[in-house]
């Protein structure tokens, strides 16, 4: 008996991850942002001010893609990164004004990403799907922030 793709679910996942980042990227780029950097505008409009060691704390990224993400972020204009007042060592990640002024319209392509995604779902089939997901996160040791 052969492999069946079809019936792969790790080849499955990585199917659907890579269509619905493609569905946000075509939002996101209408808006003013990138899909990878969405974490990290959802943490800052949560608490501005974190210091890059608390990003990296909060969302499942390697310290170099954070680097490179916070990089472009304030290439882009939409962070900037400040001396901490009680570390010298660390920096505090600002939103610039057009960073909390996209927050509306990036948290509704990302509302509009999932509406598609889920398309045809009854509500307890997205809660399923979901919890489902949370635990086989959780069965191959990453975080499913519960």
């Amino acid at each position: 008996m052969g492999f069946d793709c079809k019936e792969s679910a790790a080849y499955l996942s990585a199917l659907l991850a890579k269509g619905a980042a493609r569905a946000l990227q075509e939002r996101a780029k209408t808006v003013g942002f990138a899909p990878g950097q969405l974490p990290v505008l959802v943490e800052l409009w949560d608490e501005d001010g974190l210091t890059q060691r608390q990003l990296l704390d909060r969302l499942d990224v390697e310290q170099a893609t954070l680097a490179n993400t916070l990089s472009r972020m304030e290439r882009d204009g939409l962070v900037e990164r400040r001396p901490h007042p009680q570390d010298r060592r660390a920096q505090r990640v600002l939103l610039t004004p057009r960073a909390i002024a996209l927050k509306h319209e990036a948290l509704a392509a990302a509302a509009e990403t999932e509406a598609r995604l889920f398309a045809g779902f009854r509500r307890f089939e997205r809660e399923l799907l979901l919890e489902y997901m949370r635990m086989m996160l959780a069965n191959i040791g990453r975080d499913p922030r519960i």
